[in-house]
């Protein structure tokens, strides 16, 4: 259980390392975006986010991962 976690914790590091690497300006448009909209609506992103995380890690547990 905790290898899968720490496998899980390397994965979105490795990935959003990456981002910062490949596209940094695209992080800072995102980020201008993200500072415009109100806080009602960052909420809903987050948990949308989450919820998109959740969905995929119950995808990856019934296909045997």
């Amino acid at each position: 259980m905790i290898a899968t976690v720490f496998l899980a914790l390397g994965l979105v590091l490795i990935v959003e390392g990456l981002v910062y690497v490949l596209a940094p300006s695209l992080v800072e448009r995102m980020l201008e975006t993200l500072r415009a909209l109100p806080e009602p609506a960052r909420r809903q992103v987050g948990a949308l986010a989450s919820v998109s995380g959740l969905i995929l890690l119950w995808i990856a547990h019934q296909l045997g991962a």
